[in-house]
Formats: C-alpha cells, structure tokens, sequence
C-alpha cells in the first residue's frame, strides 16, 4: 500500500494529560511528523525544496474517538487525498495496534508557497507525482483490506 505511509510509536509518559491519556496536542505533533517523514521518504521534501517553495498548514480537523495511554504501541496512518491548484489535503488515522481500535481521525489542507515571500505558488507536476492520491472514495476498500495486515 504505497498510498498510506505508516509512523509507529510507542506511547510516552511525556505526552499524557492530566486526565492520564494522551494530550490532544500530541496527536497533532505526531500527524505532523507523519506527514513530514511520509513527504521525505517519497522524495517530496526534496523537489518542494529543490522548486524554492515550501509547504503550511491551512487548517486541521482532528477527531478524537478513543483515548491513548503510555506504553501503548500506535500507528499514524497518512495519505494525500488530492491535489488542487495550491493546496493538498492529506489525511491521518491514528490506531491502537493491540486491538485495531482507531483513536484519531483527522486531515490538513496543506497549502504550496514561495519559500522567500510566503505567496502562495501552483504545486508543480513534479511535485505532486511523488505521491500515490488515495481519493476518498476509495479510503473504506483500502482500510478495510489493511485492517488483517496492519497488526
């Protein structure tokens, strides 16, 4: 499934709340750090950098289904859902390895700017051919083929 890159973790004590599970922000940290290992493995990172451009974060969605506690083994799951013009929507799934249970579901618009002015810039061709898109009608059939691998 070279759409869907997978980010392992173990849980650390570091990243719980004072509700004892994880911190709703660490969720985002890790997405993030999905998305960027994900960039940099497809040679992304690279081009993007190679084109003088750069990429943000417009807006994120996250929605939180099950808490996450220390010691547990997770996997972020991330994907590029689509390209348009100037921005891109990748899209996470953050799951408990011990039992499949989804914890996070969540994505982020992501917009293609000039490194050196922060205006926004069309996402070049070479760009967005270092991803595999995974469009949304298509998400149910994958994750459930993954669902008997993934453990």
């Amino acid at each position: 499934m070279s759409q869907i890159y997978r980010y392992e973790l173990t849980v650390p004590e570091d990243a719980l709340d004072v509700n004892g599970h994880v911190n709703n922000l660490e969720y985002l940290r890790w997405m993030q750090s999905a998305a960027i290992l994900h960039s940099d493995s497809q040679g992304c990172t690279k081009v993007t950098t190679a084109a003088g451009a750069t990429w943000v974060i417009r807006t994120h969605r996250v929605e939180y289904l099950r808490p996450a506690f220390a010691g547990e083994q997770i996997n972020v799951l991330t994907w590029v859902s689509n390209f348009r013009r100037v921005r891109s929507l990748r899209k996470y799934r953050i799951i408990r390895v011990e039992d499949n249970a989804v914890l996070v579901e969540g994505e982020t618009d992501w917009v293609f700017v000039d490194a050196q002015t922060g205006r926004l810039r069309s996402i070049p061709k070479n760009v967005m051919d270092a991803f595999e898109i995974l469009p949304k009608e298509k998400e149910a059939e994958i994750f459930h083929h993954l669902k008997s691998i993934i453990r």
